[in-house]
């Protein structure tokens, strides 16, 4: 019975991990693009160029 509950509790926990790892990769991907599209949206603000985002 131990092993079995180790096993389950091994593949819970690896499941767990591979579920918050894929959605980090979105997140990752999502700020990627919002990102690159910081370089391209740049509205002249005071007449400079400035980013819309402030770092």
């Amino acid at each position: 019975m131990g092993p079995l509950l180790l096993v389950l509790l091994l593949a819970l926990i690896l499941f767990g991990a591979g579920f918050a790892l894929k959605a980090l990769w979105w997140i990752a991907v999502i700020v990627l693009v919002l990102w690159l599209l910081g370089f391209f949206v740049r509205p002249a603000v005071g007449g400079r160029r400035g980013r819309w985002y402030r770092w």
